[in-house]
């Protein structure tokens, strides 16, 4: 993990194998955003949660922020706008 936003816990559901997770956690690292990550693999109900949010489908990485919002599979530069605002948002 890496340094915090201040606003709360970021749940980035993810798996071992998946590019995109690997991509996305370079963008939280090279931010300095903290995140926690779940292997859905490793914890059955995390892969339960990731089919709820995600209408039945298992799709990883599914990123969860603490306003309740969702990013699954984001781009670079959705994701980098999504951290950005809740960084400033922390300020």
């Amino acid at each position: 993990m890496s340094e915090s936003t201040g606003a709360g816990e970021i749940k980035f559901y993810s798996t071992t194998w998946c590019g995109d997770c690997r991509r996305s956690r370079k963008v939280f690292q090279a931010m300095g955003v903290r995140f926690d990550d779940i292997d859905i693999e490793e914890h059955p109900e995390a892969a339960e949660t990731v089919r709820k949010l995600n209408h039945g489908m298992q799709s990883v990485p599914t990123i969860l922020f603490p306003d309740g919002s969702v990013l699954v599979e984001p781009s670079n530069a959705a994701l980098e706008q999504k951290l950005t605002a809740l960084l400033a948002s922390a300020k």
